[in-house]
């Protein structure tokens, strides 16, 4: 079930209460993956993020890192469903900052506005995805929620406008989904072009049999 963005109420927890949950925490990991509070009150630790993109990203090549003019060494393809990606993240870091940061590393050169982070959580026996805003704090969740993914995992998205926004995509990134939709219409074409030959073949086969002379 998808409810509205929601801004989770945050608690402000002493030095020594958020020491308390990082041990608790660490505690019920099984992962390995442990938080780290330090001597200033800010702690780091992880978070797994699930991709679950409709639409293809578009991927810099190493030569065409940190240009900003378009390149033609950007390449647009489609995620494979279930992909999850491992932050290293503070409790200072926002959702929008974890979303750059998410892109990023994997050298993706859409606008991050396109994207939005969501939690993913269960309440009496459903489960719930709600968009976070970008102010929130996913470590702080993470933290209070405990490390089982199944009490509360994140996921990226594209922003649900309703209709595709265009305008908002650059010329390369326009053409790379125009060359994407070519082949997959080519895969569909050939695929139907095959089934119907061996229907075609079947079909003659059986005339054969019945035309035979006996």
């Amino acid at each position: 079930k998808d409810v509205q963005k929601e801004r989770e109420p945050h608690v402000y927890l002493s030095k020594e209460e958020v020491k308390e949950k990082i041990q608790s925490y660490n505690s019920s990991v099984t992962d390995k993956l442990k938080m780290t509070l330090n001597a200033n009150g800010v702690y780091t630790g992880f978070i797994k993020v699930q991709m679950e993109l409709c639409r293809p990203i578009t991927v810099q090549s190493s030569q065409s890192q940190g240009r900003c003019a378009p390149s033609n060494q950007e390449t647009a393809f489609y995620l494979p469903d279930g992909c999850v990606n491992t932050l290293h993240i503070s409790s200072t870091n926002t959702v929008r900052e974890v979303i750059e940061a998410l892109l990023k590393k994997f050298f993706v050169a859409d606008n991050p506005a396109k994207f939005a982070l969501y939690k993913r959580c269960h309440k009496e026996d459903q489960v719930y995805t709600c968009k976070l805003s970008d102010r929130e704090h996913p470590l702080y969740l993470r933290l209070v929620a405990g490390p089982k993914t199944e009490m509360l995992s994140f996921v990226l998205r594209e922003h649900e406008t309703g209709e595709v926004m265009w305008e908002a995509f650059s010329i390369p990134e326009l053409q790379n989904f125009l060359r994407i939709l070519d082949k997959e219409e080519n895969d569909q074409l050939q695929i139907l072009k095959n089934r119907y030959a061996a229907y075609r073949g079947k079909l003659e086969e059986a005339l054969r049999g019945v035309l035979k002379p006996g």
